[in-house]
């Protein structure tokens, strides 16, 4: 077998490929900092007919939440759901032990609505893509007070139609 010719998958494959990266970069980083403890987390809201509005996914590890994806519905979006899944995924965050949240967005798409939330400007990488740039946050999660954030007062879970105006 000759190592050295690069064979290219096609896009079909690349989730499997992915999945198997992900694989050994997470046993590499577990035997070079002695944290196991990583964990996919994520969480969506549906709408009466059940489709999904909104959603989040991301991964926990050795104190830290990356939140990798965050999508609302355009004709849902305003309405606080963003917010309210972003506060959900904090609490999980804080459950697990973590002390930050990190993530990042492109400058087209939602700094200010991050900045509103209290996460901080960490780095800003120009021309990623081409004419804009990707940015990235990191909130503290200390003393925060996060909680049971997205619960009615009876205890029981809000759906979407509790968080419009």
């Amino acid at each position: 077998m000759n190592t050295h010719c690069v064979e290219f998958v096609d896009d079909q494959e690349c989730p499997e490929l992915e999945a198997f990266l992900v694989d050994r970069i997470y046993e590499f980083n577990a035997l070079a900092t002695g944290y196991v403890d990583g964990r996919l987390v994520g969480g969506r809201l549906r709408n009466e007919a059940g489709e999904v509005i909104a959603a989040f996914n991301g991964h926990t590890w050795g104190g830290c939440c990356v939140v990798v994806h965050l999508w609302v519905h355009e004709g849902w979006r305003g309405r606080g759901l963003g917010r309210a899944l972003m506060q959900v995924a904090e609490a999980e965050a804080v459950r697990r032990g973590c002390e930050q949240v990190v993530l990042s967005t492109h400058s087209f798409q939602a700094p200010a609505f991050y900045e509103r939330l209290g996460y901080a400007r960490r780095a800003v990488i120009p021309g990623q893509p081409k004419g804009h740039a990707d940015i990235i946050y990191v909130k503290r999660l200390q003393d925060r007070g996060i909680g049971s954030v997205l619960r009615r007062s009876s205890g029981a879970p809000m759906s979407p139609a509790d968080l419009k105006r």
